[in-house]
């Protein structure tokens, strides 16, 4: 909150600023709410209403390559990482667990005890066994799903010559299936549904008397012709020792199989999502070939991806870029491609005993731009577009949903970026974190604004920004937020705020400062002349704050203070400005500083040492008096 107040006693007027909003890069600076900011390069919330420096960070490790994805398996209270660094995967310690691995971008989540990933070339899954003893080979394994995918019995109660019944589809990851017979006394030819075979042996199972499964050997007890698909046996398997119930298991492999392996193996990213919303299946996609289509697993089976489990959203010209969960819908973001209906709702449903995914609703709205910015804030889904970061959110009258656009203090700047296509979303707490180049823009999550310039949206979330991160990818790791470069850098940020020691970028100290925006009083066109400064710091063991005030444009250092904020704290000493202070709450800085004569002046309260800075009220006493003229 910003006012303007004439203190009582005094003729003077007061410049008032007690809550500390956010940023503004969308209006001009003459423009900005004195709330907010037009230029706060690395400062955040530190709790709403208040702002601090951001802490610095510092490296943890480096990897062979830039850091494509970075994915945690957890079991309990036990963290596992694996890391994607250019073409290869490597464990915590920087071993290398695979390589050939695409370097680009890549997605992964975990399901059950595994992590299964995607990289746009092949569909991995990755395990991790602990070691347990010192000459165990026990650790990180990881492997195409496609080797041990699972093999669907495609047909039951077939003859021999034909026909059967369907029981389950072709897998995509599979090049092999089942067919399950019901032999026949005298018939030795067997007839397989699909043809030509690969050069896999096939496997061949007859029923005995007793119950169990004889095991038949290729080119002994029958032969193969690979381009019909008949099986011949020397020996007829005969009826079935048990009326009604299928007595010959046929395993064969289809021929040029790569092809449907490649559907699901060239997806970039996916979802858990199931029937009734339940997060039970896999769906997938970012398929190039196939921009507008997506395909999902069996129930709690990724290794099984039916080849009519798949759906074509929209035109093809829309690819589809993203996934959020509506309450129990899946909501499919599409590109700018799709005319506008780029939202498409799916509902999971039981039909027969059989899942299903009917669309429900198409909703307009801005087309997503990264598969890698969604992410859910307060509980909504947020995701980037070319005019800034939307949600998706129920009306409040009719009860559907639209996009709304969340970032509008930030969109300026932000939509002006480069790299968009390839920026990076993280939740951390209570902010949502976009990585952008060199830049990471957040979203504070505990502070809301309606902006009346947005008018189709309820609030709009206040923002700031970071400069020199360089942030590929997130992750946490040991409750601290972490992020990898594209120079294979690994860096944490520190998380102790109170601490001089947490204000350094890789060795270099933190800057940041905040602009107050060029205020010109309760007449703009009469002359002010500032007549005292205050400014209500947050203490600490040691900070500081240069003071600079904006006069026709150029930027010019008024005051410089030291040691007003601090309290003494042995462990973290300065001898340089030692301090007998036991105050640690918010200290109060009153200059005296006579500027006459302008019509509108600007200040940047600033910090440029490695050590904590806080904001928590700042007054400008001023008078104004004739009218201004240039």
């Amino acid at each position: 909150m910003a006012t303007f107040e004439t203190p009582k006693g005094y003729s003077k007027n007061a410049l008032i600023i007690q809550d500390f909003r956010g940023v503004d890069l969308y209006n001009a600076p003459a423009n900005v709410s004195l709330s907010r900011s037009p230029e706060a390069p690395n400062m955040i919330r530190d709790v709403p209403g208040k702002v601090r420096k951001r802490c610095g960070y510092h490296r943890i490790g480096s990897m062979p390559g830039r850091i494509n994805g970075v994915f945690s398996l957890r079991d309990g209270d036990s963290q596992q990482l694996l890391f994607h660094a250019g073409t290869g995967l490597y464990d915590a310690s920087g071993t290398r667990v695979l390589d050939g691995v695409a370097d680009q971008r890549s997605w992964g989540i975990q399901f059950q005890k595994r992590l299964y990933l995607l990289d746009g070339k092949t569909f991995r899954v990755a395990e991790y066994s602990p070691k347990e003893e010192e000459d165990s080979q026990n650790g990180w394994s990881c492997r195409p799903v496609s080797e041990d995918a699972y093999v669907p019995v495609v047909l039951i109660s077939r003859d021999p010559s034909g026909g059967g019944v369907s029981l389950e589809p072709f897998n995509l990851l599979q090049s092999k299936w089942e067919e399950d017979f019901l032999g026949q006394a005298s018939i030795k030819n067997y007839q397989l549904s699909t043809a030509p075979l690969d050069d896999l042996p096939v496997q061949v199972q007859v029923l005995q008397t007793d119950g169990s499964w004889k095991e038949l050997e290729e080119n002994s007890d029958f032969t193969v012709n690979r381009t019909t698909g008949m099986v011949q046996f020397v020996t007829a398997p005969g009826a079935s020792p048990v009326t009604g119930r299928d007595n010959v298991k046929i395993i064969a492999s289809r021929k040029d199989h790569e092809k449907e392996l490649e559907k699901i193996g060239k997806c970039r990213f996916g979802i858990l999502y199931g029937v009734n919303g339940a997060a039970d299946r896999l769906f997938v996609s970012g398929n190039p070939d196939a921009p507008n289509q997506d395909w999902y697993s069996q129930r709690e089976d990724p290794t099984f991806f039916g080849d009519i489990w798949f759906s074509s959203l929209g035109q093809e010209s829309g690819s589809i870029v993203g996934y959020s969960i509506l309450s129990s819908n899946l909501a499919t973001h599409k590109d700018k491609g799709e005319d506008g209906r780029n939202v498409i709702l799916r509902q999971g449903t039981s039909e027969d005993g059989k899942a299903a995914f009917p669309v429900t609703a198409t909703l307009q709205g801005q087309g997503a731009l990264s598969f890698s910015s969604f992410g859910y804030l307060s509980g909504e889904p947020l995701f980037l577009t070319t005019l800034g970061i939307y949600a998706i959110t129920p009306a409040d009258i009719t009860g559907e949903r639209y996009a709304q656009n969340r970032s509008f203090y930030l969109n300026k700047a932000l939509t002006e970026e480069a790299g968009l296509a390839d920026a990076a979303a993280y939740v951390w707490r209570d902010f949502y974190l976009l990585a952008v180049g060199e830049k990471v823009y957040i979203l504070d999550g505990l502070s809301k604004s309606y902006e009346k310039n947005s008018p189709y949206s309820t609030y709009q979330y206040e923002g700031y920004y970071w400069l020199n991160i360089g942030a590929r990818v997130f992750w946490e790791q040991d409750g601290l937020l972490c992020f990898g470069r594209e120079d294979g850098v690994l860096m944490a940020f520190y998380d102790d705020p109170t601490l001089s020691s947490s204000y350094y970028d890789d060795g270099k100290p933190v800057s940041a400062y905040w602009d107050i925006p060029n205020f010109s009083g309760r007449s703009f066109n009469r002359k002010k002349t500032v007549r005292q400064i205050a400014v209500r710091l947050a203490s600490a063991a040691n900070t500081s704050i240069r003071i600079l005030a904006r006069l026709k444009g150029a930027w010019k250092l008024l005051l410089e203070e030291l040691f007003h904020g601090q309290y003494w704290d042995y462990g973290q000493l300065d001898y340089g400005r030692l301090t007998y202070n036991n105050d640690s709450t918010p200290r109060t800085y009153c200059r005296k500083k006579r500027l006459r004569g302008y019509d509108s002046i600007g200040f940047r309260l600033m910090n440029d040492r490695a050590e904590p800075f806080g904001l928590y009220e700042v007054t400008v006493e001023f008078t104004e008096t004739s009218y201004y003229r240039k």
